[in-house]
């Protein structure tokens, strides 16, 4: 399980209750403190000063602290990483909903709908993801060419089995670099933008037949009561095959 940062967004949410406050009032209150709580329980707890990693920086005080122009721009270099990572998800993302809708593989009035409004969301968290990195001083991550074809050639049912798992992946993405994330604003971004993909994921798991099982089994929360977060590796090496070479 990750470790919330030294000097993280995170960490200082948790530590400091006017910056807790602050946050909160951002993100709309009561959700956002439930969220807030899965995502401390997800990325761990750095009070005992135990394994937690810590913020390199480039320039030192006398003391061997680190200077304040070192310490922003190395967390602004870092987070410009983390959200150009998050960026090539949702182009991804908006792509291949884009694709499907093109293909016009789905029939179904409702489901057309749905697959329509996700792929609006995916895009417009593309739009403000560039904002973000742009914001930061960085230049967004190149759209990536994609290859849906065999994802396509499959079928309605693997169009939507694979909705569902790259929902899956975009919410436990986020949630994985949710420690890691040095500006409060952009994690607050990150935050919303990981409830929405969580949303999806739930109504496509329900709509393949993912939902619950008649023993208990949770296939539309398929983390049970905490989720799970996947690291920068993993995410990636998951979406190989959709990035053509």
């Amino acid at each position: 399980m990750p470790r919330i940062e030294r000097g993280s967004a995170l960490d200082e949410l948790q530590r400091d209750p006017s910056s807790r406050a602050t946050f909160l009032r951002m993100m709309g209150g009561g959700g956002a403190a439930l969220a807030l709580g899965t995502l401390l329980a997800a990325c761990g707890d750095d009070d005992d000063g135990g394994d937690g990693a810590s913020t390199s920086t480039t320039g030192t005080t006398a003391d061997g602290s680190a200077t304040p122009d070192a310490a922003a721009g190395n967390d602004a270099s870092s987070d410009i990483e983390i959200v150009n990572y998050a960026l090539t998800l949702e182009y991804l993302e908006a792509d291949f909903y884009r694709q499907v809708i093109d293909a016009d593989i789905i029939k179904d009035k409702a489901v057309l709908d749905i697959a329509k409004k996700f792929g609006e969301s995916e895009q417009a968290h593309v739009d403000a993801l560039k904002t973000a990195v742009e914001g930061l001083g960085g230049t967004p991550a190149e759209q990536p060419k994609t290859a849906f074809e065999d994802v396509l050639g499959g079928g309605l049912e693997k169009v939507l089995q694979t909705a569902a798992d790259v929902e899956n992946l975009g919410a436990a993405a986020y949630l994985g670099q949710a420690g890691a994330i040095k500006n409060k604003e952009i994690l607050a971004a990150a935050l919303s933008i990981h409830s929405v993909e969580a949303r999806h994921a739930a109504a496509l798991n329900q709509l393949i037949g993912r939902g619950f099982t008649a023993d208990g089994g949770q296939g539309s929360i398929p983390d049970g009561a905490f989720a799970k977060p996947l690291d920068m590796a993993a995410v990636l090496e998951a979406v190989k095959p959709f990035i053509a070479a």
